[in-house]
């Protein structure tokens, strides 16, 4: 295989640094998650918001009492209207002297009037001894907040710094665990409890002290490896974790037992101008789009205009302050449309339609019908230690209900290949065309599978007549990167060379949609019937490789002529059409 610079081997150095990053707990750096605005949530309503507000102690420290910023920020939430929880972080206080709790409280009690639930948990500072733990009896804080925080309170462990809460999420609950800066065994034991009473049920974890980002890695500390361990790895329902205590903010992500990524949060602005003016982490839900947009406030700078050290200092657009990520898939479950019959799929112009119906594995030389009557059969062919298998799943749009997984390698897996028949094979296009596949990432994703094709021509430019670019390469192929993501790299009939449209990084927790319209002209990506950006603009029409009669594979990618890599996920229902539709003609339409 060539190893100069291609298409299918630029991006091979970012394919190993996002192996590397994944192996071992990461800080997620703007290039690598970019931080982004706040995104305008979907109009479906499963919206919602959790307010997180960290350390405030520097505006209640003995006789310098603040409570004004606490108060304005307390004020902005109650005017939220789709609020849901408060989550304070810990170390509300500086001392933790009953004078300094007794001002901290008043804040909170607009959260109370308001009805709206909150949790405060105890931070090092919020405690008169700090080297105890959660059983170390009854303190000023305990005495205010124990009772104040009450509402959706669902549990409290014995020594009352433990406690449980639910609250509901745009119409999902939510469970919430508020710990203490230093867990008991017995603590541990209770908060397990909880975790095991309400399985299944997505939780957040707030603590005062669980990781640090100093170096711009992020960093468990004893206490937030004692959380890990004991709360997080090994119940997969945990999800988001966010503590205080450190400064300056930042963010991690490490996979539990389950293999399921976990985000880890600091959040805390006290060493800012004013002691951070009770800044507030706001975590925006937007369940219908699958993400949490969040972002960082501070309601008593904006409520009182900006000196120069607050326009210095509290501007909190940092990668750490706002930014987004995606919700598990358990948190956006799809809506599923009712199945539709193949003839239901064949409009005008349809070339070759692809229903991956059936039970169990298939065998080499296992027959696909073409369901356009063109008569377009798959034949599975290749290597088929690790055969093919129908699936009961698909895309919740898809017009049928299921699909085949691709599994093995090179050596061992098997693919689908056009009968030398298949009327397809001659097809050239140069009026326009429309391809269309369901698919799913493997998880994880890895270098087996990058720069494998869901749909390609099996036959190189080179042989198709091609001079120019990187011939030894399909003459036409609908690829996954090491990105992941899509590649529409071709050979046009009227080029002697390659264009190439090329979608965006893939999700690997769901299934997706890909269209490819060409109207004799343009060609142009649509990912769940949404454009892409990186649309060639060269007037490009045609396939070449009709003329060869080359078969079409599914699941395969050639290079020179020959097997080079297999699928590795699902693919669903496939649609060739011998125009350019528009996207409301799409299969997910």
């Amino acid at each position: 295989m060539s190893t100069t610079l291609s298409r299918r081997n630029m991006l091979a150095g970012g394919l190993a640094g996002a192996g590397a990053a994944a192996a071992a707990p990461f800080l997620l750096p703007q290039a690598a998650r970019a931080a982004v605005p706040a995104a305008p949530a979907s109009a479906s309503g499963k919206v919602f918001t959790l307010a997180v507000i960290p350390d405030t102690q520097y505006l209640f420290d003995g006789e310098s009492l603040h409570p004004e910023p606490l108060a304005e920020t307390m004020k902005h939430l109650a005017g939220m209207k789709d609020l849901a929880f408060v989550a304070h972080l810990g170390d509300v206080v500086q001392n933790g002297q009953a004078q300094e709790v007794a001002a901290a409280k008043k804040p909170f009690e607009i959260l109370t009037k308001k009805g709206i639930p909150f949790s405060v948990v105890a931070g090092n500072h919020d405690l008169p001894n700090s080297n105890t733990d959660d059983q170390r009896g009854p303190t000023p804080f305990l005495d205010a907040f124990g009772p104040l925080a009450s509402r959706r309170r669902i549990a409290r462990d014995a020594g009352g710094y433990n406690s449980a809460y639910t609250f509901d999420g745009a119409g999902t609950e939510f469970l919430l665990l508020a710990l203490d800066w230093r867990l008991s065994t017995a603590g541990i034991a209770w908060a397990r409890s909880v975790l095991e009473a309400h399985a299944g049920t997505p939780t957040i974890i707030t603590v005062h002290d669980s990781i640090s980002a100093d170096s711009g890695t992020g960093v468990q500390s004893a206490h937030g490896k004692l959380v890990w361990d004991k709360l997080i790895n090994d119940n997969p329902q945990v999800f988001l974790s966010i503590n205080g205590h450190f400064w300056p903010s930042g963010r991690m992500a490490r996979e539990n037992a389950a293999g399921r990524p976990v985000e880890l949060h600091l959040a805390n602005y006290q060493q800012l101008y004013y002691g951070g003016a009770a800044a507030v982490r706001l975590y925006r839900f937007d369940l219908e789009r699958g993400v949490v947009d969040v972002s960082t406030e501070v309601p008593h700078i904006e409520a009182g205009g900006l000196n120069e050290l607050e326009r210095e200092e509290l501007q909190l657009t940092a990668a750490t302050d706002r930014f987004s990520f995606a919700l598990p898939p358990s948190l956006t479950p799809p809506k599923r449309r009712e199945p539709r019959p193949a003839s239901a799929m064949l409009i005008r112009g349809t070339e070759a339609y692809w229903r991956f119906e059936g039970t169990g594995p298939l065998a080499a030389g296992r027959r696909i019908e073409d369901a356009s009557g063109r008569g377009n059969t798959l034949v599975v062919t290749g290597p088929s230690t690790v055969p093919l298998a129908f699936a009961a799943a698909s895309h919740p749009a898809q017009p049928s209900g299921s699909s085949l997984t691709f599994t093995g390698s090179k050596d061992t897996g098997a693919y689908l290949l056009t009968a030398d028949t298949a009327p397809i094979n001659k097809a050239a296009f140069e009026r326009g065309y429309t391809f269309e596949a369901f698919f799913k990432l493997p998880e994880p994703f890895t270098g087996d599978s990058a720069w494998s094709a869901i749909i390609s021509r099996w036959v190189s430019a080179k042989a198709a007549g091609r001079v120019n670019g990187d011939v030894d390469e399909p003459a036409a192929t609908l690829s996954v990167s090491g990105g992941p993501e899509l590649q529409w790299c071709v050979y046009p009939t009227n080029l002697d060379r390659g264009v190439t449209n090329w979608g965006h990084e893939l999700r690997t927790s769901r299934w997706w949609h890909v269209a490819v319209v060409n109207d004799g002209r343009h060609t142009t990506m649509y990912v769940d019937g949404c454009a892409v950006v990186r649309n060639p603009s060269t007037v490009n029409k045609g396939l070449a490789g009709g003329e060869a009669g080359a078969p079409w594979a599914v699941g395969a990618y050639s290079w020179a002529g020959e097997l080079d890599k297999t699928w590795l996920g699902s693919i669903g229902d496939i649609r060739i059409v011998s125009r350019a539709l528009a996207p409301r003609e799409f299969m997910i339409a």
